[in-house]
């Protein structure tokens, strides 16, 4: 994946970020924490904070697919076709407010930071 220009980022405004690795699971970390504020907001019928927490979410996914390595093989294009339907999902959840949508975004991003975390732990143990 080209991290780099996520990682650059964060580094020059001063988060501290290990590894462009760790800036990755931190990403995903980031889409669960806004997706269950976005959860909160639709339960609360408050469209303002709904908005503003799916836009976080869309944001950081949308980053993610900015920064997919095609050289990589095919799963760049897996996580392509799975990051652009979870925007599909956070969209379709904001216009419809159904926190079930924000539900299975939140299921998927879990099991991609769980196996991101495994594949990082097998890397570091090489």
């Amino acid at each position: 994946m080209h991290t780099n220009l996520a990682y650059n980022a964060y580094t020059q405004n001063n988060i501290g970020v290990e590894s462009p690795e760790k800036l990755i699971q931190m990403m995903y970390e980031g889409v669960l924490r806004f997706n269950m504020q976005a959860k909160r907001s639709v339960n609360e019928d408050n469209i303002e904070r709904r908005t503003y927490w799916i836009n976080r979410s869309s944001a950081v996914i949308t980053e993610l697919l900015n920064t997919l390595d095609y050289t990589q093989g095919e799963i760049a294009h897996y996580l392509s076709g799975l990051y652009s339907y979870q925007l599909r999902l956070l969209v379709e959840a904001n216009i419809y407010n159904d926190s079930t949508k924000i539900d299975e975004v939140s299921q998927v991003m879990k099991g991609l930071l769980e196996a991101w975390k495994e594949s990082t732990h097998v890397a570091h143990q090489n």
